[in-house]
């Protein structure tokens, strides 16, 4: 289990708070000008990914107390402990175990149980109905061969999928993905505009298969289907489910053989590697998917063996809480210089927001210090002519991840040299700044930055860049001393919103009044 030690109590924090006093009056600039092998000094290379975290309010020895504080709150026994399957997610009772979904030991057990044989018997699954799909086997109920795919589900079930198969845009095969989560039904109404159901597998993803927004989507899409085809045992041939609930799932109609399941120790938001993928390994191929897992068991592999001064998941996570309790900064920008990656800020926002924004400490004592930052972002360069003057010179500081690829993945290099340069130049700029007689035009500069280079955006790198995000939840979840993979907070809302569906009156004025006055509209 993860130890209960309230970091600010450690003698490393102390450390850290006197060492962020010695040098909060020296500007990242200063820090350069100090020290020429900054550079090498403050970067590391994993594989075809570089992190260069000079441009940074840190140095050498800041690395090194920031190393001394994850040691101090056992952070390698935390690391083994989710290696081994101990049930780490304490408040639900449950391992932590995504990394075994994509690992090649023959051998990962938990309560006694070798979990290896489930993950890869599923797995085999997801790989016979993408090589069908993508083969041209799987025919619709008239004979068609199928063109385009749904997937309905939301949250982990949709962000994933959707961000991976927008990121891989280039390995698309034969089908077009649709991803449905929305429960304003204008989202259906987009989607199938562009779709026959003659061609088309729709995927519904609901571990219970009782997530009110998916069935809700489900069921309208399910009628909308029956009223195109006419028949019920067409549903056989165009359904298929990810769930646990096979009573509920063969009642909708869809037969055994069509069901997946995953399992209570993956996270939702950790879920991609899983059937969960079935959308992005029928859309980008089953090698392709593969690959994915591929990248991420190397920085899965990274991550568990390597010092936590070389360790880029540790790095990124121990830079962030330097930024965050020490700095005080409390948002983030997730910058990708990649179109394809433009789904990265909304997907790392599940990742890092609904795993770290927490309140209560392991002990469930209220937390007196900061904990996740908020993250919000956009593809450069969009970005640069939205938010980007908030950045420069805005009353709040907000660090920033840039994140491009060395080699596009199109051939119009000019564009790319381009995109290249607007990203090193803004996190240039951000850290320089300009002096200016003009006051408008005087900027501080002095502003953080980590710049993450992919050598280009392949499956097996993609696959490795969110398994480095997913580790950097982690390790804060054990710095802060919360439970990352909980997420009590969504329950709530949930629990209201039925009852408002189901026309009880609400204690609160605001809420009945509110309802008044819609319902007045409506008449």
């Amino acid at each position: 289990m993860l130890k209960h030690i309230n970091p600010t109590k450690t003698s490393s924090w102390k450390d850290l708070q006197a060492h962020f006093l010695e040098i909060k009056d020296k500007s990242i600039k200063d820090h350069f000008r100090n020290n020429s092998g900054r550079v090498e000094e403050l970067s590391r290379q994993f594989n075809d990914i570089y992190l260069d975290f000079s441009k940074n309010h840190l140095t050498k020895e800041t690395v090194g107390l920031l190393v001394k504080l994850a040691s101090e709150l056992s952070l390698n026994e935390a690391i083994q402990a989710m290696k081994a399957g101990e049930k780490i997610n304490e408040r639900e009772g449950r391992a932590v175990l995504h990394t075994a979904l994509r690992s090649k030991e023959d051998e990962i057990r938990m309560n006694g149980q070798n979990l290896i044989p489930l993950v890869r018997k599923e797995l085999d699954h997801v790989k016979v109905i993408a090589n069908d799909i993508q083969s041209g086997r799987w025919i619709g109920h008239t004979g068609k061969r199928i063109k385009h795919l749904v997937n309905i589900g939301i949250g982990g079930s949709d962000l994933g999928p959707q961000m991976v198969c927008n990121a891989l845009k280039p390995y698309w095969k034969n089908i077009t993905p649709h991803f449905l989560s929305n429960i304003d039904a204008s989202h259906w109404e987009e989607i199938k505009e562009n779709i026959h159901p003659e061609e088309t597998i729709f995927i519904i993803a609901s571990k219970t298969f009782t997530t009110d927004e998916t069935m809700t989507n489900a069921q309208t899409v399910r009628t909308w289907f029956l009223n195109q085809l006419g028949s019920q045992e067409a549903l056989r041939k165009h359904f298929i489910a990810i769930s646990t609930n096979l009573e509920e799932v063969e009642n909708f109609g869809i037969p055994k053989e069509n069901i997946l399941g995953f399992w209570d120790w993956v996270g939702g938001r950790f879920s991609l590697w899983s059937s969960i993928g079935l959308s992005i390994a029928c859309t980008i191929g089953w090698s392709n998917f593969e690959a994915i897992l591929d990248g991420a068991r190397e920085m899965d592999d990274h991550f568990f063996s390597e010092d936590f001064d070389k360790n880029l998941p540790v790095l990124l996570a121990l830079i962030s809480i330097w930024q965050v309790n020490f700095w005080g900064y409390s948002s983030k920008a997730i910058l990708p210089y990649d179109h394809n990656l433009r789904d990265l800020p909304r997907f790392l926002q599940q990742l890092l927001m609904e795993s770290n924004g927490k309140q209560m400490d392991r002990t469930g004592k209220r937390i007196t210090y900061s904990t996740c930052p908020v993250l919000f972002g956009e593809p450069g360069t969009n970005g640069q002519h939205a938010f980007f003057q908030l950045l420069h010179q805005g009353t709040d500081i907000i660090p920033s991840d840039f994140i491009v690829a060395a080699v596009a993945s199109h051939s119009q290099e000019q564009h790319h040299s381009k995109l290249l340069s607007n990203c090193f130049a803004q996190s240039e700029a951000l850290m320089d700044g300009q002096v200016s007689d003009d006051p408008f035009r005087n900027f501080d500069g002095n502003r953080p930055s980590n710049t993450l280079v992919i050598k280009e955006l392949l499956p097996r790198n993609l696959g490795s860049l969110i398994a480095l995000y997913e580790h950097q939840v982690f390790v804060q979840g054990v710095v802060w001393n919360i439970y990352s993979f909980d997420q009590w907070g969504v329950e709530l809302g949930k629990q209201l919103a039925k009852k408002i569906n189901n026309k009880e009156a609400s204690s609160n004025s605001s809420t009945n009044e509110l309802l008044n006055k819609v319902q007045s509209f409506r008449s």
